[in-house]
């Protein structure tokens, strides 16, 4: 990066081709084999996206004591812990700009399955089965189970907002949409906008983060960069 400051080559290298030999090298370097060989990447066109994503994956310093990240750098596992509610957030948090990422659960959702965002000062770990993510004012979730939105500790309606809405399916990649701009939270599923869940967003630091109950169960985060509009 400091090359490509005073460096027209290397600034060429490193922000007009985000599949050159320098993001190629740097992205075998920093992921693991796992995370290349398998489809978990498949929706990011570059090695640049992917570098990205591995420094926007879940942090090993900031879950639940009874979750770990396993070696892929995406996969959050969640241990066998009775009467324990197990989150975690990424490494890195948003206050401006607009962001996108994936999640997908790949093992069952247990009672409760929350996504969406939380502060530093949310807790990652609480006892009994609820909803963590959305518990206090410093968290927004959506629960897949039963399709309500969370947040201080209330049900701010269902969602998505129409008749039936189908439940979510063990595998499907859910996008969440956080614009710091507009100060909302939205999700697609399957490239179909599901429409905005918050609104009022504080001007705070926001990191992408989820909550768990369901022993073995595994959750996959991939953050993809700015959301295409349309």
């Amino acid at each position: 990066r400091s090359c490509a400051l005073v460096c027209k080559h290397w600034y060429r290298c490193l922000h007009g081709d985000e599949n050159s030999e320098v993001w190629r090298s740097l992205c075998a370097r920093s992921l693991a084999e796992e995370a290349l060989r398998t489809d978990i990447l498949c929706n990011l066109p570059s090695y640049k996206a992917k570098v990205r994503a591995f420094q926007h994956a879940f942090s090993t310093n900031d879950c639940s004591r009874n979750v770990y990240i396993k070696k892929n750098g995406f996969t959050l596992h969640r241990n066998p812990i009775a009467q324990s509610t197990d989150g975690a957030r990424t490494k890195i948090g948003f206050s401006e700009g607009r962001h996108a990422w994936e999640v997908w659960w790949e093992g069952p959702l247990g009672t409760v399955a929350v996504i969406g965002i939380a502060t530093k000062r949310a807790p990652m770990q609480c006892q009994g089965y609820v909803a963590l993510l959305g518990s206090d004012d410093q968290s927004w979730g959506w629960n897949l189970v039963d399709n309500n939105l969370l947040h201080n500790g209330e049900v701010n309606g269902s969602f998505p907002q129409c008749n039936n809405a189908p439940k979510y399916q063990i595998g499907e990649r859910i996008r969440v949409i956080l614009d710091m701009e507009d100060k909302t939270l939205a999700f697609e599923r399957g490239y179909e906008f599901l429409g905005v869940a918050f609104r009022g967003l504080p001007k705070v630091c926001l990191y992408p983060a989820v909550s768990a109950v369901y022993g073995n169960t595994e959750v996959t985060l991939v953050y993809l960069g700015k959301p295409l509009d349309g």
